[in-house]
């Protein structure tokens, strides 16, 4: 990575890739930062979960290691190396940023692991409860939780590069890279990502071009509707759109000269919440074909593009 790139600066090592980061940042000096989830604070604490005997691993070489109901082979050189690493003496003198994350649920990995390495740890140290999480963090939520917190606690101790600035004259910029699909999107002094769902070659880092469109719909709506219910003082409390986009073709259309043609089909729902009358919903729900938006998407458009040199 280094003579291709950049040598790495932070390491992030799972149940005994937790442990073997430890030893791996105490030999890289590129390393600033280490960050562990359900690590053992003795790898030979993990001996355990050994499906095979340790004399039939003496024997064939080979081993197979259970985490989390899923196994994994593993050899005899792995047996060795667990029997002669100091990992309290490691962790003392690894003199950098150790972020410990573990579950008080985890029962592949104990709790009691990630109080030992603490206590050993010498600061700046931090330790996060990934509490209701199992050892492989098989539920989504805990994994995007974990890269959160990593990725805020990291930025503390590493120097990440500065995102050029994107500035424009008009009121939204939009910069895609050389790969992918994902996309920076800077809309006067807010900035978000847009993105494609895996599905067709994207990250899923944000929401799709059309997902864009609707929630332009839908917010334009919602806010269109509390504006006339203020201005009428009538007791809607809370506003909720639905939206959805398809293609379908057009056999009934009578502008289409091609009765083939798909035209663009936006289903939207209301739902009005609030102390309102048959006669007040019904008039909220006229006034929802009237908002800016929806308007635009009902005019002619015409998009005027000129390359920059």
């Amino acid at each position: 990575m280094e003579r291709e790139l950049e040598a790495p600066k932070l390491l992030v090592g799972h149940s005994l890739g937790g442990a073997a980061v430890i030893f791996a940042a105490k030999l890289m000096p590129s390393i600033e930062a280490v960050a562990t989830i359900g690590a053992p604070s003795a790898p030979q604490h993990v001996q355990h979960l050994f499906k095979s005997s340790i004399d039939e691993i003496e024997t064939t070489g080979l081993a197979k290691l259970l985490i989390g109901g899923r196994s994994f082979t593993i050899k005899k050189q792995f047996i060795d190396d667990i029997s002669g690493k100091n990992m309290p003496k490691t962790v003392k003198a690894l003199r950098k940023p150790l972020l410990i994350m573990h579950s008080p649920q985890d029962t592949t990995v104990g709790i009691e692991n990630a109080g030992e390495i603490y206590a050993a740890a010498m600061h700046p140290k931090s330790f996060v409860s990934l509490n209701g999480a199992d050892h492989l963090l098989s539920d989504k939520e805990d994994s995007l939780y974990v890269g959160d917190m990593i990725s805020s606690w990291a930025s503390r101790y590493i120097d990440f590069p500065e995102k050029k600035a994107l500035k424009s004259t008009k009121s939204v910029v939009v910069h895609l890279g050389a790969e992918g699909f994902t996309t920076d999107v800077v809309a006067g002094k807010h900035t978000f990502i847009a993105d494609e769902p895996e599905s067709v070659g994207g990250n899923d880092y944000g929401p799709s071009p059309y997902d864009l469109l609707l929630a332009s719909l839908g917010t334009c709506t919602a806010m269109t509707l509390r504006m006339y219910a203020q201005r009428k003082q009538w007791d809607l409390t809370e506003v909720n759109v639905h939206l959805n986009h398809s293609k379908q073709y057009a056999e009934d259309c009578s502008d289409c000269n091609n009765p083939k043609a798909m035209i663009d089909l936006i289903e939207r729902e209301i739902e009005l919440k609030g102390d309102l009358d048959a006669k007040q919903r019904n008039r909220l729900m006229e006034i929802a074909d009237r908002c800016p938006v929806h308007r635009t998407l009902h005019n002619r458009i015409e998009v005027e593009t000129k390359a920059i040199e």
